[in-house]
């Protein structure tokens, strides 16, 4: 009995330590199994399937190059965007930055900074993406005979300074991402600004740029994974970490990139003899919103906006409507397994219509309020990065002080963020 008693007291002191042990430290690998048993079947087959190699290596380059070939029927509508806010702009850095992720991962591996591979491993893998994105890219090239927007060449399609960017980004991320998230942040921004600049610069379509993007991250992506199956563990200085994240806390506030489709949902009166639609627009801005726990917050989102005039249902306006949106109030935030959750927000906010000629009428610049809402599908791709696919629907103030008719519109897109 008192043996009993003894054993009894042993396992409840040793039951006390091991919880004891795993309060003091949450973010374990060890513990990954423990945490994922509470999740259900469908979100552990999600989860799962977020781990793969194959899926880790195409989640960002397949949809940038879907979503690319998708755009392609509306690149002069980003084009006309550029030519409404930057019709004069030229800068030659973008010929320059698409290597400062590479030449930063150099310059720190020079000064003796750890990184995940060996000289010799790193060399490898970084060779093997630049010549896998050389060929898709140059391939592509001169087969698809794309027209710049500027007329130059017939060598548009796909960007391959957007290439170089994503590719560069992608090595720096893979070699010295585990110091912080920054040096992701950093890299991919840098990369994007390289995007951009190429379509200010009047040199790429928007297409031209997300197939680019995707195809240097896809580049990198197998080129690691074909050098870690030459050289295993030969090399590797430290290993990836594919789960301990998911047992932090999630990051939900977030600032990212808004990217979306104006879709007119009808069409407006502007004179007894004239009346209006636009077709298929453009948006591009900034979104962000701080969570305050894990299924409220508060944000907004500022963007810029081009639409096409169709005037009296058949003659194409010269001119185009271009606006500025500012937004602001709850996000919400629905978690369904520990990378995937969906989301919802309730807007009020400003729009400012610049003046334009529609139909012969001059329709002088015009502001006013309106409201709006939206669904997104958010994916966790690191603890302080992600992804989501949105569609919003915005009503909005009249875009001339002589029609009472709102604005109804369907814009779906996409929105990258930085999440803290």
């Amino acid at each position: 009995m008192h043996i009993k008693i003894v054993l009894a007291t042993l396992m409840l002191i040793v039951s006390h330590s091991i919880r004891a042990q795993y309060a003091a430290q949450p973010y374990r690998q060890d513990s990954v199994m423990a945490d994922t048993l509470s999740l259900s079947n469908f979100q552990k087959k999600a989860d799962n399937l977020s781990q793969s190699r194959l899926f880790k290596s195409t989640y960002i380059g397949v949809p940038l190059v879907i979503g690319g070939l998708i755009v392609k029927s509306e690149d002069d509508h980003f084009r006309s965007l550029r030519n409404d806010f930057l019709p004069v702009f030229k800068n030659p850095t973008d010929n320059y930055i698409q290597y400062l992720p590479a030449a930063t991962m150099v310059g720190m591996k020079l000064a003796g900074v750890p990184s995940r591979s060996s000289w010799g491993r790193m060399l490898v893998g970084d060779a093997l993406a630049t010549a896998m994105m050389t060929a898709v890219v140059q391939g592509v090239k001169r087969s698809a005979n794309v027209v710049r927007p500027d007329g130059s060449d017939h060598h548009s399609f796909p960007s391959g300074h957007t290439a170089t960017a994503f590719m560069t980004a992608t090595m720096l991320n893979k070699e010295y991402g585990y110091l912080s998230p920054w040096v992701s942040v950093g890299a991919y921004t840098v990369a994007t600004a390289t995007g951009l600049m190429r379509i200010a610069n009047n040199k790429h379509w928007l297409s031209d740029v997300m197939v680019g993007a995707g195809v240097g991250v896809m580049s990198t992506e197998f080129a690691y994974w074909i050098a870690d199956m030459i050289f295993k563990d030969k090399g590797l200085n430290i290993a990836d970490d594919k789960n301990v994240f998911l047992l932090e806390e999630p990051k939900l506030s977030f600032v990212g990139m808004y990217v979306g489709f104006n879709a007119p949902l009808s069409h407006y009166d502007l004179t007894g003899t004239v009346s209006y639609k636009t077709s298929v627009g453009t948006t591009a801005g900034i979104e962000g919103a701080h969570f305050f726990n894990r299924y409220f917050g508060l944000g907004g989102r500022l963007t810029v906006s081009n639409e096409q005039l169709i005037v009296n249902e058949q003659q194409a306006s010269d001119n185009s409507l271009h606006y500025f949106s500012f937004y602001v109030g709850p996000y919400f935030n629905l978690p369904l397994s520990n990378r995937w959750s969906l989301g919802s927000k309730l807007l009020a906010g400003y729009t400012h219509y610049s003046s334009t000629d529609i139909g012969g009428v001059q329709v002088p610049q015009h502001s006013g309020w309106g409201a709006g809402t939206g669904l997104r599908l958010n994916y966790r791709m690191k603890q302080h990065m992600s992804i989501s696919l949105f569609t919003d629907y915005n009503l909005q103030h009249p875009e001339s002080s002589t029609s009472n008719e709102y604005v109804h519109m369907l814009v779906p897109g996409a929105v990258l963020s930085v999440n803290y």
